[in-house]
This record gives C-alpha cells, structure tokens and sequence, in this order.
C-alpha cells in the first residue's frame, strides 16, 4: 500500500481519494492483475508507470467499472463500493481522459459537454444552458472557445476540452492516460500545471498514466510501478530517480543503450529530394506545401509537430498511399512513386505509424507477413529472379532466422501476427525492412505507445541503419525521440516546413514554440 503523498493532508473538500485492496483480474490463466493494493490520496497528483503490459490499462479500468475485478475491492474517500460500469464510476466522481479523443467533432465545445450529461433533457433551453456554462467556465483553470466545432480545435484545446467534459461531469477524481502525446511541450507544461494547481488546492485528485519520466518529475508528487500484473514499487518522486523508475519497470532484464550516431552526414549523397510537393489527404480539407526537403546518406532528419499538421499526408505521398497534386519526389536522382518495384529497386524501406494495420495482413501468420519484401523472388533475396511458386521451407527458414535475431516474441512462426503485442508487432515490420540493405529508410512514429525496452531498441535499430549509411526521414510527434535520434531537425505546422535548425544547435522551446504555431 502506498504511503500518503506529501501535503494531502491538507486536500480540500472537493478531492476524493481511492484505494484498491488486492486488486486481481484474470482472463481465463493469465493474471493481468495480481493482488494490486494501491493508495491514491485526495488531492493527490499519483503518476503510474509501467511497460506495455504491464497491467496499467487494466488497472484503470477495473476501477471504471469497464471491467469487473477477479478479487479485490475499490474504495472511495474510505468506503468499499461496487462499480459495475462507468456510469456508476461517474456517478461517485470518478472520471477518465482517454488518449484518443472522444468529443463529436461536428457539434460545437458546448453541444459536447451538454450531450455528455446523463440528466440532458430531450428538449434544450440554450438560454439557461448557456448561462450555466459561463458560469461553470468562470471556475475552470482553462480558456476555451466553446462555440467553435470540436472539428476547428488545435489537438491541445481538444485536450483542454475533454479535460473540461471530465470536471463538467463533476469529476472529482481524474484518470489521464498518456495525457500529453498530442500536444507540444508548452501545451503539456500548460495543461499538467493547471492540473497540479487544482490538485494543490485539493479541489481534484489526478491519476496519471505516463511513459515520460520528464512529465512525472516535474508534476506528479508520488508514484506506483506496475510490471508483470504485479505492484513492484513505487514512492515518493523526489526520493526516485529515473533509473530508480526504469529498473524497477524492466526488472532484472538488460536494456540496451541507444546506439550513438556515428560518422557525419554525407554531403556528397543525396538521396531523397521533395521539390515543390503539394498534396491534400482524402477529404481534401488538410493540404501540405512542401518547396524544398533533403535527406543525405548517414543521416537522421527528424520532423517535428503536433498530430494533424500535415506529416501523414506527406508520408502518405512517400508510401505512395495518395498522389501527389504537385511538384516531385526524388529517390538517388530518380523520379519516385513508391511503387513497389521502384521501393525494391532503389531499397527505400517505409515503417507507418500503425504497422498492424498499415503494414500487415493481421490474419496471416507471422511468416507469411515476415515474406512480403521476398515472396515473388527466387530464394531469399528480394532484388532475385522472379518465381512463380511459393518456396514455404524457404519463407519459414527466414521467419525463424528473423524471429530470433530481432527477438520477436511470438507463439510460432504460423500464429497470426495480429496476435502479438505492439511491440513485437514492430520488431516484425523492422525485421523485414531493415535486415536487407536499405538506402532509405521513413518511419513514423515508430515508438507511438510502446513501453521503455521496446522504445530502446527500436531506436538503436533507426539509429545502426543510419550509421549503416541509409538516409533516414524520422516523422515523429515525440519530441523527446527527434533531439535524441537526429542529426537535423524540421518542424511541420500547418502543412508546411515552418523551421530548421541542427541537431547541435536545437533547443525544445523554440521547436515547440513552432510546433504551436508562432512562428
């Protein structure tokens, strides 16, 4: 159990504190949960961390009432109480900020949080709702246009918005799960102190789930560690340090260092050119101008930016998944489609943001999806003569050779890769990309929701194909991922390249500062 944070002795009445006692969930012989006892505080600011895994989700939710508990109880301000749905987690002031949001994005910021009530009559008097909401909003820590269509809204004031709902609904106990991975760094400094302000008068209690130590040194006053199902640890922050928090995450297992960039960019090979690129996404409604882009053999160039500013769409134009409107995409001095054969031919390899689904056929086994470079070709060598038979020995002789080298864990080779975890789902993708020579390599956010080992080794592979002498192009909405991996850094703000500095000379507030816009 959990000691008490400091100063939430003094919490206000407003903050409700909530502990559960030998939480356990198990589906079917495995333990998501085992005996996790914890202590969240009224007014408390409680940052919980863990791997992918490591029964986090779980735990959130067994106290949401989105599942019922095997064993254990939840209580609330000090009461055993029987949640069985997140209504009734509303109803005792129990409320969750996902990842992704949830607002209607046609209806304005008001229509959201007046159709969230459970008490919303069928029939509105604007007047009288609109003068509750000024009211209510006279109160909030954050500024927000609620006339305007959620649709409008930067990602940060959707954030703030659905923050908002949450106390609306007379949230008096906050779940934030990965509160900040749309949001820039003054967003997510603005929005977490806003937060901790409310917890510090005892007017909230925050729980928040967080792989980004940075945010829970800064915010968070006490915190637990869930690896395996199983509570390890946890404690005061300033009494913990970062290796403190990562060692007892992974337990006893090594994690490899990232490998250090090696050797200078080469001037002298250039090998991805964007002139004049202009391109819109399938609605038509976001539009990228690009003039001018260039990646160098042995280098990392990071693109910086908050979700929704365009670097889909020009990923999109790279994979060849839509067509450019205009200008031209250049690969070792050659006119590129992303074809197929013009991918295999000049060896650009692509990683997406959601390789499950945009990489992979999630129902084929795990060697079917590792063949997809190879399986037309004769033998093991994708550059070969073409075939016109499946060699199934041969598919399944490098499936296990790949597996074993990228450490992908998996029941067999056969099993549907739908079936392994994100991360190993990424090993895969990695293992077909990068084990033949690659001259460029794009990838997007490739580290999106993955715990802290998986996050270390999948950088130290972008980082050895660079060294290697591939032109890497790193899309990455994580801030923290482009100054560590890159060797020059861009920022993307409303569908154009807004600012360019080296890695060297990089500083994080002037990156955010253009990734927010001011430019």
């Amino acid at each position: 159990m959990m000691p008490a944070p400091p100063g939430a002795e003094t919490a206000g009445p407003g903050a409700i504190g909530v502990e559960t006692i030998g939480m356990t969930k198990r589906f079917g012989a495995f333990a998501a949960l085992d005996d996790v006892s914890m202590r969240i505080e009224a007014g408390g600011f409680h940052a919980l961390l863990g791997e992918n895994g490591a029964g986090k989700s779980t735990f959130v939710k067994c106290v949401m009432g989105f599942y019922a508990p095997t064993a254990g109880s939840v209580l609330v301000d000090g009461r055993e109480v029987e949640i069985t749905n997140p209504k009734g987690a509303q109803g005792r002031g129990l409320g969750m900020v996902y990842q992704h949001f949830t607002l209607v994005p046609s209806l304005t910021g008001a229509e959201n949080l007046v159709i969230s009530r459970a008490d919303a009559p069928a029939i509105l008097d604007w007047k009288a709702e609109r003068a509750a909401l000024a009211a209510f909003m006279a109160g909030m820590p954050f500024r927000l246009n609620l006339d305007r269509p959620v649709a409008e809204l930067a990602a940060g004031e959707k954030q703030k918005l659905e923050i908002v709902k949450q106390l609306y609904l007379k949230a008096r106990f906050l779940i934030l799960d990965e509160p900040t991975s749309v949001l820039t760094p003054d967003e997510a400094a603005e929005v977490l102190g806003l937060l901790r302000a409310m917890t510090d008068r005892g007017a909230l209690t925050v729980l928040m789930i967080s792989h980004k130590f940075r945010e829970v040194e800064t915010f968070a006053r006490s915190l637990s560690v869930l690896r395996r199902g199983r509570l390890v640890g946890g404690g005061a922050v300033g009494a913990l340090s970062r290796a403190d928090m990562a060692a007892m995450m992974i337990g006893e297992r090594a994690v490899r260092p990232i490998a250090s960039r090696v050797g200078a960019p080469d001037a002298a090979r250039e090998i991805l050119r964007v002139e004049n690129l202009e391109a819109t996404d399938v609605s038509g409604l976001r539009r990228i101008a690009i003039p001018d882009l260039r990646v160098r053999a042995r280098e990392i160039l990071g693109i910086a930016g908050v979700s929704g500013n365009g670097q889909k769409e020009l990923a999109d134009v790279l994979g060849g998944r839509i067509r450019a409107a205009g200008g031209r995409v250049i690969v070792a001095g050659e006119p590129y489609a992303g074809t197929r054969a013009q991918s295999r031919a000049r060896r650009v390899r692509f990683i997406p943001e959601e390789p499950l689904r945009e990489a992979c056929a999630p129902r084929m086994s795990v060697a079917e999806n590792l063949a997809f470079r190879a399986f037309d070709r004769r033998g093991e060598d994708p550059s070969g003569p073409p075939t016109l038979w499946l060699d199934r020995r041969a598919m399944t002789r490098r499936a296990k050779e790949l597996i074993a080298r990228f450490q992908v864990k998996t029941a067999s080779s056969e099993a549907p890769i739908a079936t392994l975890s994100g991360g190993n789902v990424q090993r895969a993708v990695l293992a077909r990309e990068l084990t033949d020579p690659v001259d460029l390599l794009i990838v997007v956010n490739p580290c999106f929701g993955l715990d802290f080992a998986a996050v270390a080794e999948i950088r130290t592979r972008i980082v050895t194909a660079r060294n290697a002498g591939a032109a890497v192009l790193l899309i990455s909405e994580d801030l923290d991922e482009i100054l560590e991996l890159s060797d020059r850094i861009v920022v993307m703000s409303e569908g154009r390249l807004v600012y360019e500095t080296s890695a060297a000379q990089a500083e994080a507030g002037t990156i955010g500062r253009h990734m927010a816009g001011h430019h």
